[in-house]
């Protein structure tokens, strides 16, 4: 593994230990070089999935976008982070799985709005209007009435 800090290749595992979910491996490790320590993870890949966007442009699935729009909708919430950790790993799961080389990006965007209207609805209407791509206060205030109704279901 490459040292983040000087880029030295050669650095040495000094602890691992499995995540509260079990999903992936810690490791602290340290340069031989110039001594820095740092943290990496080591998960499971089932298999290479390609997201496709919208306008037919592929890429491959990428957890820390997944991550970064999650923690974005959930910004200043009280959510805690392991709850968080196991949508995205259960959202991971889900596409690795799936049996498809190719998935859409709207099938994970689903599978998002699903895991965070379980979780938080401020999150949930957070990420839609993002998805959904609300344009107007009107959008909004629609979405949210939905959700309002929903939950007294």
């Amino acid at each position: 593994m490459r040292c983040p800090f000087c880029a030295h290749d050669d650095t040495q595992v000094k602890d691992s230990r499995p995540t509260e979910d079990n999903a992936s491996i810690r490791r602290r490790r340290q340069c031989s070089s110039c001594g820095a320590r740092f943290t990496t993870f080591e998960r499971v890949q089932l298999r290479e999935v390609v997201v496709v966007k919208s306008g037919d442009r592929r890429e491959p699935f990428d957890r820390s976008k997944l991550e970064q729009s999650v923690a974005l909708a959930c910004r200043k919430r009280a959510i805690d982070q392991e709850r968080l950790d196991q949508l995205i790993s259960g959202i991971q799961r889900q596409v690795e799985t799936s049996g498809e080389a190719e998935v859409p990006s709207a099938h994970i965007g689903e599978l998002v709005m699903e895991g965070l209207r379980q979780i938080d609805s401020v999150a949930y209407i957070r990420f839609a209007s993002v998805y959904r791509d609300f344009s107007e206060a009107r959008d909004f205030e629609e979405f949210a009435s939905t959700v309002q109704q929903a939950a007294k279901e």
